[in-house]
């Protein structure tokens, strides 16, 4: 959370979109999605776009998806 935080406050992260992909979600203790964003401190982040994408890395499960989220997000962007 402390590293992530730093990151974050850095200039030039200033305007970026913010994905975290939440791996090991087909193991049976792995925390779910909404409690590792609360732990992370991500709804905290008012003025960040940001989403977490539960992943399984080993089948490919939720890549796809959060990089389609980050795509479109990135998209809706006016250009600069």
């Amino acid at each position: 959370r402390e590293e992530l935080s730093k990151m974050m406050a850095e200039e030039e992260m200033r305007d970026a979109a913010l994905l975290v992909l939440a791996n090991k979600q087909d193991l049976p203790h792995a925390l779910k999605t909404s409690e590792l964003a609360r732990k992370l401190g991500l709804p905290e982040l008012r003025s960040r776009e940001w989403f977490i994408q539960g992943a399984c890395a080993t089948s490919g499960e939720g890549i796809y998806e959060g990089l389609d989220w980050l795509s479109r997000t990135l998209s809706a962007r006016p250009r600069r």
